[in-house]
């Protein structure tokens, strides 16, 4: 295992996982969609937005909590959902959300996980969301919602940009439907690779090697394997779905992927008690505005009827502080801490959200700020994107 203790900031972590996984692997988390224009301008949003601290004030101790959709967190920093974690480590989601629970904090399991709802959810003491695609149909969607109901996740979480799969270039270089396939004549050629990883081959050897999703059942054909995932292009969320889904769910849904306002309004008025502001990672439509830069439009739409959360380029502290200051409730991490859990499983994860809670106890000190609670827009400088919706001009009904 590697020595994550080791780890000073996520880039670390980053760079203990590309030495663990196999390249196809490594790639698969931390590449984005087409150039990685998005991907990058994730990052660059906040590094565009500077703080104005209050120098001279005595701050001995920083309250982190936060209460997010009603449930009390340590921290506002919730675990998103990310899909196929068990290439990732064995204990794949496992692993992740008994990290979450133990800091004290929420994780949101991915459709596509590669370990049974049932078992993530007994693995952590804290919050434990859903994340919903329809892969696989609406039968198997609403099998999954039932399960989920019954094991006590709390809040719903549909995706609403994966109308098709973006086009992941790294993954298509990499053939990696072909190395997670059943042929073992075709990944032949992955052999030298993958040999040159051996603690990843052990344990993905020890644990199966190919591996189903067990919380997209079909009845009647069983687990979905990961070769038939293309078939998400074909049963992607609409609006229309809203109904049915709600006669299977009668508690707090939350959307994921909206990046306007006019999404943002439909969400709400649909009834949802959150939205995320997501561009995927930067992993779906390419150019798309970075999630911060968005940020303040959906917080104007919304207007106090739904809590906005934040997710896509949240490496440190001080991006969490970026993002409540210009009114996200709390993020969402995926790569953060998978690069934990690829670089030693639990406690890798452990180690990225260690490194997160630091920083935001370091940074709100030197801010003069004593709580989470506190922060707003007057502890940052604003760029011209980021002023208030009222105070921008408006064309054709739309923000800019």
């Amino acid at each position: 295992m590697s020595n994550v203790a080791r780890a000073v900031n996520i880039a670390d972590l980053r760079l203990m996982a590309q030495r663990r996984l196999p390249k196809p692997i490594f790639d698969y988390v931390d590449g984005g969609a087409e150039d990685e224009v998005t991907l990058r301008e994730n990052r660059r949003a906040f590094e565009e937005v500077t703080f104005r601290p209050r120098h001279g004030v005595a701050v001995p101790e920083v309250d982190l909590r936060v209460r997010v959709l009603g449930q009390d967190l340590a921290l506002p920093v919730l675990l998103a959902p990310v899909g196929y974690c068990r290439m990732f480590h064995p204990k794949g989601e496992v692993a992740a959300a008994r990290a979450a629970g133990q800091a004290g904090t929420a994780y949101v399991l991915s459709t596509a996980s590669g370990h049974r709802l049932e078992d993530v959810k007994a693995a952590t003491r804290g919050p434990a969301w859903f994340q919903l695609y329809l892969t696989g149909g609406r039968e198997a969607a609403t099998d999954a919602l039932t399960r989920a109901r019954a094991a006590g996740f709390s809040v719903l979480v549909i995706t609403i940009d994966t109308y098709v799969i973006g086009m992941r270039e790294r993954d298509h270089h990499n053939r990696t439907s072909v190395l997670l396939g059943d042929n073992p004549f075709a990944k032949i050629p992955y052999l030298p690779g993958i040999l040159s990883h051996p603690g990843w081959l052990v344990d993905f050897l020890l644990d199966g090697g190919v591996h189903t999703l067990p919380n997209i059942v079909t009845p009647g054909v069983g687990p979905m394997k990961l070769r038939d995932v293309g078939s998400l292009i074909r049963t992607s969320f609409t609006w229309d779905d809203l109904g049915w889904i709600r006669e299977v769910w009668p508690g707090p849904i939350v959307f994921k992927g909206v990046l306007t306002g006019e999404d943002a309004r439909r969400a709400v008025d649909a009834g949802a008690v959150g939205v995320v502001v997501s561009n995927h990672g930067g992993r779906q439509l390419e150019s798309s505005p970075a999630t911060l830069r968005a940020l303040p439009e959906v917080v104007a739409a919304v207007n106090g009827r739904a809590e906005v959360l934040l997710d896509g380029g949240i490496r440190r502290g001080t991006d969490v502080i970026k993002a409540r200051c210009l009114g996200a409730s709390a993020v969402l991490i995926g790569r953060a801490y998978a690069y934990g859990l690829g670089a030693a499983g639990e406690a890798g994860v452990a180690r990225a959200i260690e490194i997160l809670k630091a920083d935001l106890l370091r940074n709100l000190k030197l801010l003069g700020c004593s709580s989470v609670s506190a922060l707003d827009r007057t502890y940052v400088n604003t760029p011209a994107w980021a002023t208030p919706a009222a105070e921008r001009v408006m064309t054709a009904g739309r923000a800019f």
